[in-house]
């Protein structure tokens, strides 16, 4: 079947749901979802956010510099679809969703203490794109709660239950595929013990394990008198054959 050619069109998903924080002139914070977030550079470490012109957090962010990037569970999935429609100059967004302010480290905006991972943003270019003003940033401090860490204390997604965002819907993430580089590299050989791999050895002791195919017989016969053959006696009932049983 042809493929069919649109006109331009936003379908670039999924994407993050993240919670943009920033404050006033007086300090009080709002926080509202962005989408069209993500990384751009990794030395030094730098993302970037893109909102509407109209927005409030935009007036904020132009104002201040600063903002906070706080990434959204299953749990934060009904806050963020309602900072995201909701504006901060009718209602106090963090009142009304129960969310406390994380103090942050080198910015005035706050984190939600609720996310697992805070990104402390620190404005170092505006790109006027048309709809959207792109805020390019540089992570100036993280944010990490510790309940999230593995034992190697590194960030565990599992733990963390992220969201992301599809063409108007909130989902889950689902299983690992693949860990990075998984295409190339070499799988690790089967080791041999006695001349034998361990497929091979497992194999052989399933079938170990498994009953014979055939009934065992009981040999209660004797020597006939006055016969010249041995004749053997009919087994008082029918032989019981052990049920096969294998592993699902």
């Amino acid at each position: 079947m042809a493929r069919e050619y649109w006109k331009p069109a936003n379908l670039l998903y999924p994407i993050p749901a993240v919670l943009v924080s920033a404050v006033d002139a007086a300090g009080r914070p709002n926080v509202m979802t962005a989408a069209w977030a993500g990384t751009v550079c990794s030395d030094p470490v730098m993302v970037s956010v893109s909102i509407r012109k109209s927005r409030y957090t935009h007036e904020l962010i132009s104002r201040s510099g600063e903002f906070v990037i706080s990434l959204t569970t299953e749990r934060l999935a009904r806050a963020a679809d309602y900072c995201g429609v909701k504006s901060g100059r009718d209602v106090d967004k963090f009142a009304a969703m129960h969310l406390h302010p994380s103090p942050s480290r080198k910015v005035a905006a706050p984190g939600i203490a609720e996310s697992p991972v805070c990104l402390e943003c620190r404005v170092t270019q505006v790109l006027e794109l048309g709809s959207h003003d792109m805020f390019v940033a540089e992570v100036v401090s993280t944010d990490v709660d510790p309940q999230y860490l593995d034992e190697r204390g590194r960030f565990d997604l599992d733990r963390a239950h992220l969201i992301a965002y599809s063409h108007g819907g909130y989902f889950a993430l689902g299983g690992c595929l693949g860990r990075f580089g998984y295409s190339v590299r070499k799988a690790k050989p089967q080791s041999k013990k006695g001349g034998r791999s361990r497929a091979h050895s497992a194999a052989a002791a399933k079938d170990q394990s498994r009953p014979s195919r055939r009934p065992h017989h009981h040999n209660s016969g004797t020597k006939a008198k006055g016969g010249k053959g041995a004749a053997r006696k009919k087994h008082p009932g029918k032989v019981r054959r052990r049920k096969r049983t294998y592993p699902h």
